[in-house]
């Protein structure tokens, strides 16, 4: 495959500022409620409501065997979904794990076995969940094409596509990347035991850091350095051998790797530029959610996360902007929770705000009448959050090399520009 991607060592301020500047020129190508209790005896979990008792529970990294019985809240209003609802009573559990348990026929509401994880709970409802143990991911190798940046005998650069999920895990056993890697590297099956598992909440680790903890790292080949979200396509690097892996995480760590992405958003940030300061947490009420902690009122709740942003193009009259952004951190969701945060959720994210409604009622006004079929065709276009993880550098870990890659957005993220820019396109006036 011929990669569009390039690489080069790390340049000059102007000069990174020139070749990016250079990369979006060539856009315009069409083509291109924690869980309370009381004790736990032997793994199973008494509720209670008691303040003290929540701030003595730790956030468990095992939940096999931890029983939750409780009623519904009488206060509660309406339908409430058991696996959503199970998941807010228990303090760092993943909705998935929580599946699995309801599917295994694991719980009972009113003293009958519910299997089916979407059921109505209603307030009075008397609810017994046992999690069930959490089985051993295996991952196996595949043939799935790759698009292979760049490649030695330390690492290994690949440009994701969307939709493919990064690693392994409960609901994504197959079609994953390190999937792909295990056969291109030619390496056997891996397999990870619960002991091995950092968490098994979902996207539960920042991407500073290989996402199956210490223990997995010198078991598994290749090393997943640092993670992109499914939908979020661009630049991944991977370590092929535990020095690389080590020296790779440190500068992760460090915030010396460089990252550079770019975006859609609904709406135009204001000023134009600038730099977010905002701590990042998971959402209490939705467990597959980041969310945005302003202050100190939290802590414990939410870890230190900066990014720096800058608009390149005001788009379709200012209902939406193509703007870069400088990672200082990598918290999990990071630009997608900042994004949020400001008013200006990302393009097709339906997670954090950016949904098809909002893009209807940003754009339709900023619309002539006469390009009212081509803005309905571009809604539903939208599949995913438009992100792309555009420049990656970092110090090689063997050589000490700095490298340097930069690589385009795929045609579905084109596409979407050049229908926004025929709308109207503008640059911004930039302070500096």
């Amino acid at each position: 495959m011929v990669s569009l991607c390039s690489r080069c060592p790390f340049p000059s301020t102007k000069a990174f500022q020139s070749s990016t500047s250079f990369l979006f020129l060539s856009l315009r190508i069409p083509k291109l409620v924690p869980f309370k209790v009381s004790r736990i005896v032997g793994g199973r979990c008494i509720c209670s409501s008691s303040a003290a008792a929540k701030s003595q529970e730790p956030i468990r990294t095992s939940y096999a065997g931890v029983q939750l019985e409780e009623t519904v809240d009488e206060t509660k209003q309406g339908k409430l979904r058991l696996d959503s609802w199970i998941s807010s009573r228990i303090q760092g559990i993943s909705r998935a794990r929580v599946q699995s348990s309801i599917k295994s026929g694991l719980v009972t509401v009113n003293g009958r076995v519910v299997d089916k994880v979407s059921h109505g709970l209603r307030a009075g409802d008397k609810v017994n969940c046992v999690i069930s143990e959490l089985q051993p991911l295996r991952a196996e190798p595949e043939d799935i094409p790759l698009d292979i940046v760049y490649e030695d005998d330390h690492v290994l650069v690949v440009n994701k596509p969307p939709h493919m999920v990064v690693h392994p895990a409960p609901g994504n056993a197959t079609g994953t990347l390190v999937n792909g890697i295990l056969h291109h590297c030619s390496l056997p099956t891996v397999a990870l035991s619960e002991k091995e598992l950092l968490s098994d909440t979902e996207d539960g680790s920042d991407d500073e850091g290989f996402p199956y903890g210490e223990n997995a790292a010198a078991a598994i080949r290749p090393g997943i350095v640092h993670r992109l979200d499914k939908g979020t396509s661009g630049l991944l690097v991977v370590a092929k051998d535990e020095h690389s892996h080590a020296h790779l995480s440190e500068q992760f760590k460090q915030h010396t790797i460089q990252r550079v992405y770019i975006s859609l958003t609904c709406g135009v940030p204001s000023p134009s530029a600038g730099r977010v300061d905002i701590p990042i947490g998971r959402d209490s009420n939705n467990r597959v959610r980041m969310v945005a902690v302003p202050g100190i009122s939290h802590p414990g709740r939410a870890r230190h996360a900066a990014s720096r942003y800058k608009v390149i193009e005001v788009l379709a009259g200012g209902g939406s902007a193509l703007v870069q952004w400088r990672l200082e951190t990598g918290r999990t969701h990071q630009i997608r929770a900042h994004a949020k945060y400001m008013g200006i959720p990302l393009l097709g994210d339906e997670v954090y705000g950016g949904t098809k409604n909002m893009v209807l009622s940003l754009l339709r006004p900023r619309t002539p009448p006469s390009y009212n079929d081509q803005l309905s065709r571009l809604v539903s276009r939208l599949e995913r959050p438009y992100l792309h993880a555009l420049v990656l550098g970092f110090q090689h870990p063997q050589s000490s090399e700095n490298m340097h890659f930069s690589c385009p957005p795929p045609p579905d993220f084109t596409g979407i520009l050049s229908q926004l820019r025929k709308i109207g396109v503008e640059k911004p006036i930039l302070k500096e």
